[in-house]
Formats: structure tokens, C-alpha cells, sequence
């Protein structure tokens, strides 16, 4: 490996193509560093953690694999494309599998919802709840498929970086009823309470209070039934690894362990980073994966539009408390994806996003990759990944002192409903909380997911993919748009694309 980062450095003190450097290795950046090293650049990624990935990163433990982030892989023709600008082809790196159902719904009393793909299953699946829906189904589906193929299939990887371009798609936010949240629309359109959950938790995913996230959000449902919901055998962390020998192939270096301290700013142009321990690297161009607020707040000097001022002002995703944790026995009837939902929705949003207090209730997202792949946990034991939304930073919790007694919270509610036995089959355990999303991720408040995705913060009054502020300096993932999620954050470096300058010279 050492010999393979000399040879590295080498080939880049020859190299003579632009030079650009990337801060961060998440998807995003990941993303971005493939398209660029495609499009003629000499390509540095740069990640202050000892493994790429930032939330996608991998945890082992005492013989179990854990995806640490993203678990859900949706439009992957996205990853698709990755490999195909690199001249290589993604079922040569990573597998990936269907789900199916994408997720098994259980509700405080018991009942469950299978959510999938398939049309018909889905609504024999709303008749059991309510028969006069399936109608209402239908059509919140033909609404689903209008606005993903406008939010998603046309302005997903389209910048925003003029009041005019926004002006230009109002009407079509208009028609979609892009002003309204997603639970509103999906209650224009199905009467059943439970079924409304069902069909507007979407924007949880991607860290959004359904009550209140532009109904753009409504194309997910979409989105999924038309690309599937997969895995990636091996975890999520194969895409990630795959994507780093792209980026090799193309002769781009990835350096961990690399603290990026300012992004260097002459004339108004980014040249460069200079890192924690004073070493500078010059750059013809930045693309930041850091945080947004964290780029504009701490790595760039006096920003303008997303001035400190602003950034507190701004909504900032929910906070995420994520265990992991392996058992001694196997547990064939739990889903790959389950959802457990509390006794309460509205209530229990409002204390997250808007209140900002630790309820005592909570409604669960339980991942058991070792349904679809036993490979990552040993023989006869089962892999798990548990995630309560929860207040990020600005409400103040002291998660040194409340980590230990929530987990055990939760163990009692999955000991209670779908995993009986569990205080006695743990083996291995490990905890996330918005601590760490602070410390490790340099997350602004802690968040999970950058900004919150409403209509005042989406588009144009995003960060910019490209800087308002600076220029040659560029940014992607979860906090600029379209947003967070693996295909808004491959998105965001699609957009690339359309505002860096090609650097491949003709022959």
C-alpha cells in the first residue's frame, strides 16, 4: 500500500493536467473526484479520517461488518454511470441486489405494511388497510411519477445558481404543489392515518420532517417503485472502495488522515487548501464535500450569502442516534428494512424538529444486512444497525450522559416487539450519536443530514454548487443541492458536469 502512494505522488509531481483538489471523501466527493478525473484533471482527494467514505464509512467489530451511513442504494444507474466515465463497468467491483419488500412497515400495535415495488402487491397491501385508498394509491402514484420525472429525471443535476433559473421552474413547483409538505399531499389523496405515514416518511430518509418538506419529496415513491431499492453485497462500503480505485485508475490520489485547515482564497479565486499542520496544497480548483456550513463557516474567510449569521438562523437536519450491534443467534423473521413506528407521528416530529427534546417514545429504522448477506456477520449470528431520529446539537442534550440509558431504551423496545431475547444474544455494540456526527464529520449542530430539506432551503437558496462567494471553488454532497441521500449527493457532483470547465485538450 505505502509503495502504491509513492508511486502515486510520483506520477502527480509529472503530471501537468489542472490540478483539482477535493476536501472530503463522502459520496459526493467520491463522485466528483471520478467525473473530474474523467474530464482531465490531476485529482486530490482529500479526508481528515483514517478511511474514505465520511458517513459511508465502515465499522468492524469482533468478526461483524457495519455500514456506519447510507444503507439504502436507490438510482443506481447513478453508480452506473461512475464507472462507465472511468472506462469500467460496476458489476466488475460490487453486486448489487434487490430488496424486496424495500421495507417492512410495523406499527405500535402490531400491524405491518409490506412496502414494495410491485403495483399490485401494493395494493392489495393499502386494501387490507383501507379499501376505499386503492383508489387514492393510484393516483398519489401518477402524482409521484409526474414530479420525480420533472424534481428528479430533469432538475436533479441542473444548477441553480441565478434567481432566474428558480423563476423558471415556479410554475412547475406550483402545479406539483411543491409549496405544500409531503404529508399534505398525501393526505389529498389517501384518508387512512396509517397509510399516510406510510407514504410520507420518505423525507426522513434524507432528513426532512415530512410536515413540513416541499411535496418535491413525494417523487422517492417514485423513484423507488421505477429503479428498485438494493444492497450492495459486502455493505455499502464496497461502492465506496470501489470508487477510490476509480479514482486511482484515473491517476487521482486519495490521502486520509489529512486535516484541511482553510480553503486558500487569492483575488477571489480558491487556489489551493492549506492543511492542519501548515503544509499547502495549490489547486486551479476546490470542490468542498465538507459540510456546507462548515465550508462557508470555518474553511473560507468573510463568506457573504451563508455568513455565520445565516447558518444559525437556518434549519439544520434532525440529529441521528445510530447502534450497532451483533448477536449470537439469527433472527429470520426480521426484514432486511424495517421500520418500527412509535404510538405517536406528528407529536414525536415535533419534538425532534421543532421542540427539540428527548421523547420517550421514539419510531425505529432497523437494518439486518445479514438478511440478504450472512457474509458480514460470523457464522450463526445476525448484523444490526438501529437509527432513532433525535434532536441534533441545538437542543442541548449531553449525549455523554444520555447515550448509554437511550440504547438501552431501545434495546427494550426491540426486545418488546420483533427481537425477543436480545439482552441476552448481544456479542458486540457500538453507538453513534449527533456528538459524534459534530466531532468526526465536523457536522454543523450535529445534524444527520446537512440542511433540512424545506422550500426555503432548497434549489437556489441552497448553497450553490458553485460558490456565490468564491470562484473556482465548487460544493457537493448532502448540504448543497438537490440534497441529501445517495442519489441527491451523486447528483450534486453530476451537476459538475455543467459548471466546471472541461480540462481534456484534443490531440
Amino acid at each position: 500500500m505505502l509503495t502504491l502512494a509513492v508511486e502515486q505522488a510520483e506520477r502527480q509531481e509529472t503530471d501537468r493536467r489542472p490540478h483539482a483538489v477535493v476536501v472530503g471523501s463522502g459520496f459526493g466527493g467520491l463522485a466528483a473526484a471520478v467525473r473530474l478525473g474523467a474530464r482531465g484533471y490531476r485529482v486530490t482527494v482529500l479526508e481528515r479520517l483514517e478511511q474514505p467514505g465520511g458517513r459511508a464509512r465502515v465499522h468492524r467489530q469482533d468478526g461483524f461488518t457495519f455500514d456506519a451511513g447510507p444503507t439504502i442504494v436507490t438510482a443506481p444507474q447513478l453508480f452506473e454511470e461512475l464507472w462507465q466515465l472511468a472506462g469500467h463497468r460496476l458489476s466488475d467491483d460490487v453486486t448489487l441486489v434487490p430488496i424486496d419488500p424495500f421495507y417492512r412497515i410495523r406499527f405500535a400495535d402490531g400491524a405491518t405494511f409490506e412496502y414494495s415495488g410491485d403495483p399490485e402487491r401494493m395494493r392489495t397491501e393499502v386494501a387490507r388497510f383501507a379499501p376505499d385508498d386503492v383508489a387514492g394509491y393510484d393516483r398519489f402514484m401518477a402524482h409521484s411519477r409526474a414530479v420525480c420525472r420533472i424534481g428528479f429525471e430533469q432538475l436533479g443535476h441542473v444548477p441553480f445558481g441565478s434567481v432566474g433559473s428558480m423563476l423558471k421552474i415556479a410554475p412547475d413547483l406550483l402545479r406539483l404543489s411543491g409549496h405544500r409538505s409531503v404529508h399534505a399531499v398525501v393526505a389529498r389523496f389517501i384518508r387512512d392515518e396509517r397509510l399516510r405515514t406510510v407514504f410520507s416518511f420518505h423525507p426522513l430518509l434524507i432528513g426532512g420532517n415530512p410536515f413540513r418538506a416541499s411535496a418535491i419529496y413525494c417523487l422517492i415513491a417514485d423513484l423507488e417503485r421505477r429503479w428498485g431499492v438494493h444492497f450492495a453485497m459486502g455493505g455499502t462500503g464496497k461502492l465506496v472502495e470501489g470508487l477510490v480505485r476509480l479514482i486511482r485508475s484515473l491517476n487521482g490520489r486519495v490521502r486520509l488522515g489529512v486535516d484541511v485547515a482553510r480553503i486558500r482564497v487569492e483575488n477571489g479565486s480558491a487556489t489551493g487548501v492549506e492543511l492542519a499542520g501548515g503544509e499547502t496544497i495549490a489547486a486551479d480548483l476546490v470542490v468542498s464535500n465538507a459540510d456546507s456550513a462548515v465550508t462557508h463557516a470555518r474553511l473560507l474567510p468573510k463568506p457573504r450569502r451563508w455568513s455565520p449569521g445565516r447558518l444559525r438562523r437556518a434549519r439544520s437536519s434532525m440529529g441521528l442516534f445510530v447502534w450497532y450491534f451483533g448477536t449470537k443467534r439469527r433472527y429470520p423473521d426480521v426484514a432486511h428494512h424495517m421500520i418500527l413506528l412509535g404510538p405517536r407521528y406528528r407529536g414525536l416530529l415535533a419534538d425532534i424538529f421543532d421542540r427539540k427534546v428527548l421523547a420517550e417514545d421514539a419510531s425505529l429504522y432497523l437494518h439486518r444486512p445479514t438478511a440478504t448477506d450472512p457474509s458480514l456477520a460470523p457464522p450463526g449470528c445476525d448484523a444490526f444497525y438501529v437509527l432513532a431520529p433525535v434532536p441534533n446539537l441545538a437542543g442541548g442534550q449531553d449525549w455523554r450522559a444520555l447515550a448509554e440509558p437511550y440504547r438501552r431504551r431501545i434495546a427494550e423496545m426491540l426486545e418488546s416487539s420483533v427481537l425477543p431475547g436480545l439482552s441476552d444474544a448481544i456479542v458486540t455494540s457500538k453507538v453513534t450519536t449527533p456528538r459524534e456526527f459534530q466531532d468526526d464529520f465536523q457536522s454543523y449542530r450535529g445534524s444527520g443530514f446537512g440542511l433540512e430539506p424545506v422550500l426555503t432551503q432548497s434549489a437556489w437558496f441552497r448553497p450553490h454548487n458553485r460558490s456565490s462567494d468564491v470562484r473556482n471553488l465548487y460544493l457537493v454532497g448532502a448540504g448543497t443541492h438537490p440534497g441529501a441521500g445517495l442519489p441527491g449527493v451523486l447528483s450534486s457532483a453530476r451537476i459538475l458536469d455543467l459548471v466546471v470547465p472541461d480540462a481534456r485538450v484534443s490531440a
